[in-house]
C-alpha cells in the first residue's frame, strides 16, 4: 500500500507564518492591503486564494521561497521557483560571481554556505580556519557550523569559545525559527549539547569578535554575511557568503604576509 503524502491547508499554513512573524490579522491585513475579512477567510479555508494571493501574502511574510512552493502546492498550484544545481550551465553568472567574491577576499578567509550550513566553496585562506581539525570532519558534506564548535574541530583554537559559541547558537536559532526548517531545529539541538559553555554579555567593540589562535599568536576576526538579494532559483537564494575580516591592525599584519 503507498502512502499518500498530505499537507496542511494553505490557510492553516499561511496562518503558521502570520503567528511565526507575530503579526495580527489586522496587522497583515494593512501591510498586504487586503481586507481582514478576505484574510480570515483564506486561513479558515471558506476563500481559496488566487496565485497572485498566495504569493503576495508570502511576500509580505518574508517566506523563504522553497516554502512559498510548498504554500503553492497546498493551494493547488505549481511551484514557481526552480532550484538548479549549482553546476547547472544555467548557473554560470552564480558561480562566476562566487568565484569573483572568494577571490577579492583573499588573503582573508572566506566561504560559501547553503541554507543547512554546509560548505559549497572556500577560497585558499580558509586553510587557516580548517588547520588541525579532525579530516573525518572535512568529509563531504562539510557543515561548518558543526566544524567550528565541535572539540576535535576548530573550537579548541577558539580563545572566546563561549562568546563565539552563543553568537553562533543564537543565530542558528534565529535562522532555524524564520524558515521553520527542521534540519536546523535538529542541527541547532545537536550543536546546543556540544560542550563549550555560553556567555551572553555584550561585545566590548561593535560585534562578536572571534579570536583564534594560530601558532604561537591570536589573530582577531569580525565576519561579515553576503547573499543574492533578487535570487528566485532556491538554490542562488539559500548560498551566502560567510567572509572573516580582520578586527585589528596586527591580524591584517599578519594575514598580509602569510605564504
Amino acid at each position: 500500500m503507498t502512502a499518500v503524502e498530505t499537507r496542511p491547508p494553505v490557510g492553516e499554513l499561511l496562518r503558521d507564518w502570520r503567528q511565526r512573524r507575530r503579526l495580527s490579522q489586522l496587522d497583515l491585513s494593512s501591510e498586504a492591503g487586503v481586507s481582514a475579512r478576505h484574510l480570515s477567510f483564506v486561513e479558515t479555508g471558506r476563500a481559496r486564494p488566487s496565485r497572485e494571493m498566495v504569493l503576495h501574502l508570502a511576500e509580505q511574510l518574508e517566506v523563504p521561497l522553497r516554502e512559498r512552493n510548498e504554500l503553492l502546492l497546498a493551494a493547488g498550484y505549481a511551484p514557481v521557483y526552480g532550484r538548479r544545481r549549482l553546476d547547472d550551465p544555467d548557473m554560470a553568472a552564480v558561480r562566476t560571481a562566487l568565484d569573483l567574491v572568494l577571490t577579492a577576499y583573499e588573503p582573508y578567509p572566506a566561504l560559501v554556505v547553503d541554507r543547512g550550513w554546509h560548505l559549497v566553496a572556500g577560497n585558499r585562506s580558509l586553510a587557516l580556519l580548517t588547520a588541525g581539525t579532525d579530516p573525518a570532519l572535512l568529509v563531504p558534506p562539510v557543515n561548518v557550523l558543526r566544524l567550528g564548535l565541535h572539540p576535535r574541530g576548530l573550537a579548541p583554537r577558539i580563545l572566546n569559545l563561549p562568546q563565539w559559541r552563543t553568537h553562533l547558537l543564537t543565530r542558528l536559532a534565529r535562522e532555524a525559527h524564520l524558515t521553520a526548517d527542521p534540519a536546523l531545529a535538529a542541527l541547532h539541538r545537536e550543536l546546543a549539547a556540544l560542550p563549550g559553555g555560553s556567555d551572553r554579555r555584550p561585545p566590548d567593540g561593535i560585534a562578536v569578535p572571534l579570536r583564534l589562535r594560530h601558532g604561537d599568536d591570536v589573530l582577531s576576526f569580525l565576519s561579515t554575511v553576503t547573499t543574492f538579494g533578487t535570487a528566485v532559483d532556491l538554490t542562488a537564494a539559500e548560498l551566502s557568503v560567510e567572509a572573516f575580516l580582520p578586527a585589528d591592525a596586527h591580524t591584517a599584519e599578519v594575514l598580509r604576509h602569510m605564504p
